[in-house]
């Protein structure tokens, strides 16, 4: 899950969102990240983590080298994003934006977004206006590099289903609805987070993400001035196929005069 847009600003789970993404495989992550962006003799300099949420990521950018500035729009968030980064001293900005908003002092080498923050944005006018901001804030041939869920996923895998997950301090109930027609998938998370007299405090909230089509999200780049490089099966080398529930996209800036 990602976090970036007004319906879903992760306020009760923030606290608790580590503890549930502890299966998200961050560090794979990152060295594909850091492989692909080699690939374009992106090994220093500036990058940018789109819908950074907690900071998993943008942490081990740092720490493989990276000026990494972090956006995201949940104040909660980044309050945990900023804890981890008093704990590590990594030289990280975070900024509390909302990415089809965003605003950077200068450019960026690259800009990386994870953890399905795309789905959030719900309509494709917004989407392209991500997309130029992207492309406006890359330096010259600069690459942008962000996955999505797949509407197969949200059609097959999460459709109408319900994941509980229980543990010791806190268990969530995460209901999902797909709306075919408006292509969208509903989450209610209904929170139970224990507190120190030992009771459990309910929360609920509700996020709303959307399914894209490649052709759409090809049209969009193409929109803002990009370049569509490549689309692969998650975070792997192998072309998507009809089954495949997370795609990764890659995408050049095109248009900018190198210096």
């Amino acid at each position: 899950m990602g976090n970036n847009e007004e319906n879903g600003s992760y306020e009760a789970f923030a606290s608790v969102y580590d503890l549930f993404m502890d299966n998200v495989p961050y560090e794979e992550w990152c060295a594909y990240i850091c492989g692909v962006l080699g690939e374009y003799g992106i090994e220093d300099g500036l990058v940018l983590d789109l819908g950074c949420g907690t900071g998993s990521l943008t942490e081990l950018l740092a720490g493989k080298g990276y000026d990494c500035i972090g956006v995201d729009l949940s104040a909660d968030m980044l309050e945990v994003a900023l804890e981890k980064r008093e704990a590590s001293g990594h030289d990280i900005l975070y900024l509390q934006q909302d990415m089809r908003e965003f605003e950077l002092y200068g450019t960026v080498r690259a800009v990386v977004s994870v953890c399905d923050s795309l789905n959030y944005i719900l309509e494709e006018e917004e989407l392209c206006q991500v997309f130029r901001l992207v492309n406006n804030y890359l330096d010259p041939g600069g690459i942008f590099l962000f996955d999505l869920n797949t509407p197969y996923k949200f059609r097959e895998v999460l459709g109408d289903c319900v994941i509980a997950e229980n543990r010791e301090e806190s268990s969530f109930i995460w209901e999902n609805a797909f709306y075919e027609e408006e292509r969208m998938n509903e989450y209610d998370l209904t929170i139970f987070m224990r507190e120190e007299s030992g009771l459990y405090r309910r929360y609920q909230e509700t996020h709303v993400e959307r399914a894209w089509e490649m052709d759409e999200v090809k049209a969009c780049l193409r929109e803002a001035g990009m370049e569509f490089l490549a689309v692969y099966d998650g975070f792997s080398k192998e072309a998507p196929g009809e089954d495949s529930e997370r795609v990764l996209v890659i995408a050049r800036e095109k248009g900018k005069e190198h210096e």
